[in-house]
């Protein structure tokens, strides 16, 4: 069961790794993505140019882009605000209510949306629990703080499950 939940569908090294053309060929419209560590560090309040290249980039693809976000509000909008992006704060993944919420806003569905984050125990779990394909990014830069190196330990086995996946397909 955690197998299912924790592996995810694919690995890119950073968030704009997932480009127009992977969505498009996989017939994703939506990707719901977290801020922290997967498109900006904690400390970067406002989105880096390449965030905004990425965003636009998809954009004009015709594919929407929510961000979902663990974080408070003040960050989460401060962050939504400068791409004119909805958002959905205090998600509490790895439960799905938010995500729901944000593909009903845009009327997507499970088949044509995704899930962009950089912890496999919320972020992937939450995406595919919902029947979402999932993908994760590494962390741009990690916490260092024991909670957040006990829940990395916590991720290296599924990781290296899809690692293995990958080189025996």
């Amino acid at each position: 069961m955690l197998r299912r939940l924790l592996v995810p569908d694919r690995v890119f090294d950073t968030f704009d790794c997932l480009t127009p053309a992977f969505l498009k060929e996989n017939g994703i419209i939506h990707v719901l993505s977290d801020i922290d560590n997967t498109l900006a560090p904690y400390e970067e309040a406002l989105p880096s140019e390449a965030v905004k290249a990425w965003v636009d980039a998809l954009q004009e693809n015709g594919i929407a882009v929510t961000l979902l976000s663990n974080n408070h509000r003040p960050r989460v909008s401060l962050f939504a605000d400068a791409l004119a992006l909805p958002f959905f704060c205090d998600a509490h993944k790895p439960l799905t209510s938010a995500l729901k919420q944000a593909m009903a806003a845009k009327g997507s569905t499970a088949d044509n949306t995704c899930v962009l984050g950089d912890q496999l125990l919320t972020d992937v779990c939450a995406g595919k629990s919902c029947g979402l394909k999932a993908y994760f990014v590494p962390p741009i830069k990690d916490k260092t703080h024991l909670f957040q190196r006990f829940k990395r330990w916590l991720e290296k086995p599924y990781l290296r499950l899809y690692h293995s996946a990958q080189k025996k397909g």
